[in-house]
């Protein structure tokens, strides 16, 4: 039995006597359970914005030069900043959430910090994986468009790979790979952000339990 528990029960033993002091003890214990919880949705964020930044990186030079070659070089680099810009957008808005319930002073302001929480958090998660959704489309159907010119590049014929088949090849093995990709960003951001989201959700409740 964790400390809100604790409070919630005496609070109920004891209503007739200490309401009001219950009340307010619950309720601490409620901002300072949910503050926590959006203080540690921004500081993930933060370090997975770090990850996808030092994973851009150190991509090898190799893949930089396909790049390239194949003229996406700076398109990919300009929409990467971009990415990254809206990224750190949505790391702000996750500190102006945590900011926001630390100073909140009543019931159904923390809920409603609460009720914002959930939606950016939400939001962000769309981004993200529609995002990749979009921009692995949008790479291999170039690539695929330009197989030959890829073969070439890729210098296939030296290494006894033949370009017959090699489009079809390439194109069914980038969909296994991002489908991989997107299951374990999934899988992330449920074991992650979802897990925090279910116990902000449970102090939603709670506070929702008191304000009737």
């Amino acid at each position: 039995m964790d400390e809100l528990d604790k409070l919630k029960k005496e609070w109920q033993s004891r209503e007739q006597e200490l309401p009001k002091i219950s009340y307010n003890s619950i309720y601490k214990m409620l901002l300072k359970k949910s503050s926590s919880i959006v203080k540690w949705i921004f500081i993930i964020s933060v370090i997975e914005l770090l990850f996808w930044i030092s994973l851009y990186v150190i991509i090898p030079e190799d893949n930089m030069e396909v790049m390239n070659e194949m003229g996406i070089g700076d398109i990919m680099f300009y929409s990467n900043i971009v990415h990254f810009i809206i990224f750190g957008v949505f790391i702000f808005l996750f500190y102006k959430n945590y900011q926001s319930i630390q100073v909140t002073d009543n019931t159904k302001m923390l809920m409603q910090n609460i009720l914002n929480t959930r939606k950016t958090v939400r939001y962000f998660v769309y981004y993200n994986l529609g995002m990749f959704v979009l921009v692995s489309i949008a790479i291999d159907s170039y690539f695929y468009s330009r197989s030959h010119q890829l073969y070439e590049i890729m210098d296939f014929a030296s290494k006894g790979i033949p370009e017959e088949g090699f489009a079809t090849t390439f194109i069914i093995s980038q969909i296994i790979v991002g489908i991989l990709v997107i299951g374990l960003l999934i899988l992330f951001y449920w074991l992650v952000y979802g897990i925090l989201l279910k116990r902000l959700n449970r102090n939603y409740k709670e506070l929702k339990k008191m304000d009737d």
